[in-house]
């Protein structure tokens, strides 16, 4: 029963994490307005957020837990309000499972060929 259980789980987890590339391709294609208008929202500076280098998975990333900073509550609040991930000012923002560590990695900027 428990190889099941651990089949699936990894099952799971690999379909998230093709989820979770999915959205990231698709939300770098956004039009540049979608990107304006969601920075006017924006109240919180993350460069003042304390961010810790990391590897994962995919790759090198900054994750933080600065519950002491008023940006790093708001940017969690806009976490939450964006379900749990957003692209803002060259990076992917996304919330973890435990709902106070956020996650962070520089996006690959593409050279798109003119039509």
């Amino acid at each position: 029963m428990s190889k099941q259980i651990d089949f699936l789980v990894k099952l799971r987890d690999a379909a998230l994490m093709m989820a979770d590339a999915a959205n990231e391709y698709i939300e770098s294609m956004a039009p540049p307005e979608v990107t304006a208008s969601d920075k006017e929202d924006k109240k919180y500076d993350a460069n003042k957020i304390k961010w810790e280098k990391t590897t994962g998975l995919k790759g090198e990333y900054e994750r933080s837990e600065d519950l002491n900073s008023m940006d790093f509550k708001a940017m969690l609040k806009d976490l939450t309000a964006h379900q749990g991930k957003l692209t803002r000012d060259g990076y992917f923002y996304w919330l973890f499972k435990n709902g106070a560590t956020i996650g962070r990695k520089k996006q690959k900027t593409e050279v798109r060929a003119s039509q």
